[in-house]
């Protein structure tokens, strides 16, 4: 009767550590999910201030218009390109390139650095960033641990 007992106490301590792991393994991996969910909700909010953005822009840069046109067709691969985690990092890449060069264009209209329609969307954007940056760094620590 003991041999039994003592078996059937081994097999619940087992089958405990079994569901207690198994429970902290899921736990783990809805961490990794809610953060990237984190990312995709700054990603999808970079996507919406990008329009404004580029309209606020368009009076002002007539002779750019490629360069508008580059960052709109950034936003749209962006937007379209939800699959992986991987695909999402090159078209982000890829869009936050676009936008790194129109900054560098508007440099060259000092009207439209002071309008301020174009410094409040700037603004906002600047802060979606800084928001992207730290859902990223998020996510790195929840893959990592």
């Amino acid at each position: 009767m003991i041999p039994l007992i003592v078996t059937l106490v081994v097999v619940v301590i087992i089958a405990g550590f079994l569901i207690g792991m198994f429970n902290s393994l899921v736990q783990l991996r809805n961490q990794v999910k809610n953060a990237w969910a984190q990312i995709d909700v700054q990603l999808k909010r970079r996507h919406d201030l990008i329009p404004n953005l580029v309209e606020t822009a368009k009076g002002y840069m007539q002779h750019e218009r490629q360069t508008l046109e580059a960052v709109t067709e950034a936003r749209s691969r962006a937007m379209g390109g939800g699959g992986s985690v991987a695909e999402a990092g090159k078209t982000e890449g890829a869009l936050t390139e676009a936008l790194s060069k129109f900054m560098l264009v508007v440099e060259n209209y000092p009207d439209l650095k002071a309008n301020q329609n174009f410094l409040q969307v700037q603004e906002e954007l600047t802060s979606t960033e800084n928001k992207i940056s730290f859902s990223r760094q998020n996510y790195n620590d929840q893959v990592l641990f």
